[in-house]
């Protein structure tokens, strides 16, 4: 009997060395705000103003602890694409300790009433990808029967809801919104009328009009570069979405799963489509990302 409860404890300690060689590693336990960009260029300007930072690497990715305006930050790249942005922002949440969780970065505006330069604060993200291509049948799409779409179709395209788990539910819900944090909101909210953006790209080029911080609406997410007019259409009409981009609604999902606060701040870089000629991501990206960078450190100065 004896022996029999020596292999018990002996086998309980080996399951929880596992565990325990398992677990992530924690490369530093004091609370801090994640501060994301997607790609490089977006987070020069934060990246620079950083004070005492410390780099960590987690499986090739960068990521700079420091203070940002008063407060303790993480900095790191979420990387272009949906999967990558779901991936960084939970290696941040399992080898940091993050409190909060702020997106900064450039966009595609899809709101005909905005224009290139100004800041997006959304209320809540949706993955608008996320959906059936339908069969076509005598000229008709039409999606499965047993699947759920609950809006309109584009062609084949036809948007559905994300099955999501988090902590506290037992079966998953489905879901197409992920909420922004709304005291996170309000501090946006009051913050945007004391930001003077950037008017004119470093290429000479200036904005018709001086660009606005717009807080509120929805915004929205995909795998795919946008840069249709049709589409873009589509998608005001049926998400009433004001910017379209490749990671935000990713990054929301992930938040909401673990339950942390989140927020996104997205600078109009192009029209997603709407705009004559080329699109102009490449001639206002500078611009929209110091935009971007600017709202950002004003939040973190105006957080508690």
């Amino acid at each position: 009997m004896r022996l029999m409860k020596l292999l018990i404890v002996a086998f309980g300690c080996l399951l929880t060395a596992q565990q325990v060689q398992g677990a992530a590693t924690v490369l530093d336990d004091r609370p801090r705000i994640a501060v994301m960009s997607a790609f490089a260029p977006e987070w020069q300007t934060l990246k620079a103003a950083v004070d005492q930072p410390k780099e960590h690497v987690v499986n090739g990715r960068r990521f700079v602890t420091g203070r940002l305006q008063g407060k303790e930050v993480v900095l790191f790249l979420s990387g272009i694409s949906m999967v990558n942005a779901a991936m960084t922002t939970q290696q941040a949440i399992d080898h940091f300790n993050i409190t909060t969780i702020v997106f900064s970065g450039i966009a595609g505006g899809v709101d005909p009433s905005l224009n290139i330069g100004d800041v997006v604060v959304s209320e809540q993200w949706g993955q608008y990808l996320e959906s059936v291509f339908a069969r076509e049948t005598e000229g008709k799409f039409t999606p499965p029967g047993f699947i759920e779409t609950p809006f309109s179709n584009f062609g084949m395209i036809f948007p559905k809801n994300t099955e999501v788990l988090r902590n506290g539910v037992k079966e998953p819900e489905n879901r197409f919104w992920f909420p922004v944090d709304g005291k996170l909101l309000e501090i946006a909210r009051k913050i945007a009328d004391t930001v003077t953006l950037e008017v004119c790209a470093d290429a000479g080029k200036c904005l018709a009009r001086p660009p606005r911080i717009v807080v509120g609406g929805n915004g929205v997410s995909g795998q795919t570069f946008a840069d249709n007019a049709k589409f873009r259409e589509f998608t005001f009409d049926t998400f009433a979405a004001k910017v379209v981009d490749m990671e935000s609604a990713a990054t929301a999902h992930v938040a909401y799963s673990n339950g942390i606060p989140f927020i996104a701040f997205r600078s109009l870089s192009d029209l997603a489509g709407g705009g004559d000629g080329e699109n102009e991501m490449g001639v206002f990206f500078a611009l929209a990302s110091s935009n971007s960078a600017k709202v950002v450190e004003a939040f973190l100065t105006a957080l508690p």
